[in-house]
């Protein structure tokens, strides 16, 4: 039974699943995931701290690193304890408002890193092609504007998934998919019209991410175009080894992200575990990467990170 408005009274919540075929393996699965989730954690906090504490880091590359840093924070934190509690204790369940406040929060910051992952592809851009501008274009209240552009970008496109959701009703099986709440992955365990759920969750996709990655995509031919233009090698060389580390977070970020859709619309017939290692790729590698990438590429979170930790020996008693 469901009311008018497509809240559900006999069935006030779904099941999660963990990996398929490997439930006797839960309980030691939660502690690998633990320790990335603990990477995250700490990675994604030492660099919004090292950067805060470093004037010399106080540029717009390393601002909007910080960004990008406390989405990876949200959107971790958004879903691993709810994935621990199910491999460590079988809590499978998750109420249906719950599942609807998850959804929001995954699709609306996936949606946020999107844009600042952009934003950071124009300061590459301006940096590289217009090195005199640079300074003058990107200013704090730039970059201000950019990361409140990404909020309401990010909640503007995606609040009205869980809306759109919640006008249809539950069907008899809520056994979902994934370890998470994903609006396509709730819509097909629920009853009505889902055409109107189809059309916005495609058009909103494509207007955030598909747009996004269309114009990453043009910044670094543009980039490209201009470092073969350098005279000296040592010169091309330096100007691309500073989009490395971000071209290697685009890669993990996009290249889950389509391959989760590719496999959500056309890989019916795969096991489920597939499906499940995807979306849990997507949502759980990028957080514990992006900090490694940045600070094994940058030497100067590399080497503040470092003194943090001689200093922190010294404090040591022993």
């Amino acid at each position: 039974m469901a009311s008018t408005n497509g809240t559900p009274y006999g069935t006030p919540s779904f099941t999660l699943v963990g990996l398929p075929d490997l439930e006797a393996t839960h309980f030691w699965l939660g502690f690998p995931l633990c320790a990335m989730y603990l990477v995250a954690i700490v990675g994604n906090c030492t660099i919004v701290f090292v950067v805060k504490t470093e004037p010399t880091l106080h540029t717009p590359m390393y601002f909007f690193l910080c960004m990008l840093a406390a989405v990876d924070l949200a959107i971790s934190t958004s879903t691993m304890p709810k994935m621990l509690s199910l491999l460590w204790f079988d809590a499978k369940e998750i109420g249906y408002r719950a599942c609807l406040v998850q959804m929001f929060f995954i699709h609306s910051l996936s949606g946020v890193e999107s844009t600042i992952l952009l934003a950071m592809a124009v300061d590459r851009y301006v940096a590289i092609c217009h090195p005199l501008n640079h300074s003058t274009i990107l200013t704090n209240s730039v970059m201000a504007k950019v990361g409140l552009v990404a909020v309401v970008r990010g909640v503007a496109f995606f609040l009205p998934l869980p809306l759109l959701i919640h006008r249809l009703s539950c069907c008899k099986s809520t056994i979902l998919t994934h370890s998470y709440c994903l609006h396509q992955d709730v819509m097909n365990h629920m009853l009505g019209s889902k055409m109107p759920n189809i059309a916005y969750g495609l058009t909103a996709i494509l207007l955030v991410m598909g747009l996004d990655s269309l114009l990453i995509f043009v910044s670094y031919m543009m980039i490209l175009k201009s470092v073969l233009q350098l005279q000296s090698r040592e010169e091309r060389l330096r100007a691309s080894g500073t989009c490395v580390a971000h071209v290697c977070v685009v890669l993990a970020f996009y290249v889950p992200l389509i391959g989760l859709s590719v496999v959500h619309r056309y890989g019916k017939g795969l096991n489920p575990l597939v499906q499940v290692t995807m979306s849990n790729i997507y949502l759980l590698v990028p957080p514990v990467l992006n900090p490694i990438v940045y600070g094994a590429r940058t030497k100067e979170i590399r080497k503040r990170a470092l003194k943090i930790i001689r200093v922190g020996r010294k404090r040591d008693p022993q």
